[in-house]
């Protein structure tokens, strides 16, 4: 299997519950390593550059709202099969669907504030991980 990079958003129900250092010990115990990282508050614009794809949807308002409620820990990950494994992690989207010991079972309060977004390609984390970091912010 390749190395691969996945990017990692630890969104405002979770920061607002000081959760990032349990988020990040779920996903270290995953074998997967945190490259980069850092507390920011994204801004309107931020999240709805982020969410793009999903403008014509009808929560896309809701969520560029719930984005910007507070801070986000946005991160690079790296490891074998990264991509996949971390939406392993994740769990379902729905927390009352996510197999316990994931992110969503254990830690997010609903479908909209599930505490954590992934990367679901590695076009798609290339992208998103540019967005948020320049090369050499990422150390692995």
């Amino acid at each position: 299997m390749a190395i691969e990079h996945t990017f990692s958003i630890l969104k405002p129900d979770a920061t607002r519950r000081n959760l990032t250092g349990a988020i990040n010990a779920l996903i270290e115990k995953a074998g997967l390593r945190i490259v980069a990282q850092k507390r920011v508050k994204m801004t309107r614009e931020q999240a709805e550059t982020f969410y793009a794809v999903h403008k014509a949807r009808p929560f896309f308002g809701e969520l560029v709202e719930s984005m910007i409620a507070g801070p986000v820990v946005v991160q690079v990950l790296e490891g074998e099969n990264a991509i996949k494994t971390y939406r392993d992690v994740l769990g379902a989207t729905d927390p009352s669907k996510a197999e316990s010991g994931t992110i969503r079972k254990e830690h997010a309060l609903s479908v909209g504030e599930n505490s954590a977004h992934g990367s679901d390609a590695v076009d798609t984390a290339k992208i998103e991980i540019g967005q948020w970091f320049a090369g050499n912010e990422i150390v692995g």
